[in-house]
């Protein structure tokens, strides 16, 4: 399998949604497949595809706050994009195994990355798996950060990455948040009714340290490629064919009826 590398720079929702969906495109079109690392400007308020984000969240608390909004291709909960790094994954089915399997596996290849930013992490504040609940979680149960769904990495400070996943077309595309810093009280504070606590834990605190979203990029990166074998630049062919679908995406992801269908 050809594994092809992006690192982009900072862009607003819209772009970044447009980006990761014209990945999926690529990879169920072409049989290749894709790692991609970003960050958001402005920062931005995610929903995820099927959330109540109208009855969850207070969209007039939101529009007075002037954040920016956008709602993702892929499942789960709200996600505040600042003080972190995104990843996405997309490839044709099976190359990871099963969704699940996948799941596991990429953010097997993320917590590596991470480990490798720390000489030692050990006990409380080692970096792991999380566990499956018994139970599976509702869509209105609170941001992303709230509760891990199983398998995403977490420390005993709470979650440091959160997920969601899409699969069309005999391929599926993974992105998350890296959390760098903890800004996740904001989705707390735009919360209908009383919200959960958030459970996000950021890397600085883990690693006691700062860290910069390149730093953590490059970390990832050569992860991914212990894992994975080589990962390419786009050629001009196919940044041009990324550039055209991502073009053709965008008009959903800047529309207010999207964003706030349900």
């Amino acid at each position: 399998m050809h594994w092809y590398l992006l690192s982009d720079a900072a862009a607003d929702g819209a772009s970044n949604m447009s980006r990761d969906l014209a990945l999926l495109d690529l990879a169920a079109e072409r049989g290749v497949a894709f790692v991609r690392t970003y960050t958001w400007a402005p920062f931005t308020l995610s929903f995820g595809a099927n959330e109540p984000a109208l009855k969850r969240y207070d969209r007039g608390a939101i529009d007075a706050r002037g954040l920016a909004v956008v709602r993702r291709p892929t499942g789960g909960r709200a996600v505040w994009h600042a003080e972190e790094l995104t990843y996405s994954v997309a490839a044709p089915d099976g190359i990871l195994g099963t969704l699940a399997e996948s799941y596991r596996i990429i953010h097997e290849v993320l917590a590596d990355g991470l480990r490798s930013l720390a000489r030692t992490l050990t006990g409380p504040l080692a970096l792991s798996l999380a566990h499956r609940p018994t139970a599976p979680l509702a869509l209105d149960s609170g941001a992303c950060f709230a509760s891990p769904v199983g398998g995403e990495v977490i420390s005993a400070l709470g979650k440091v990455v959160g997920s969601a996943q899409l699969r069309e077309r005999g391929a599926f595309l993974q992105h998350g948040s890296i959390l760098l810093g903890n800004r996740q009280e904001l989705v707390t504070e735009i919360t209908r009714e009383t919200p959960p606590a958030t459970g996000a834990a950021a890397l600085r605190d883990v690693l006691g340290r700062a860290v910069a979203p390149g730093e953590v990029a490059e970390a990832i990166r050569t992860s991914f490629a212990a894992r994975l074998g080589p990962l390419s630049t786009l050629d001009s062919e196919l940044l041009t064919a990324f550039e055209v679908r991502a073009a053709m995406h965008r008009p959903r992801f800047i529309d207010d009826a999207w964003t706030w269908r349900r």
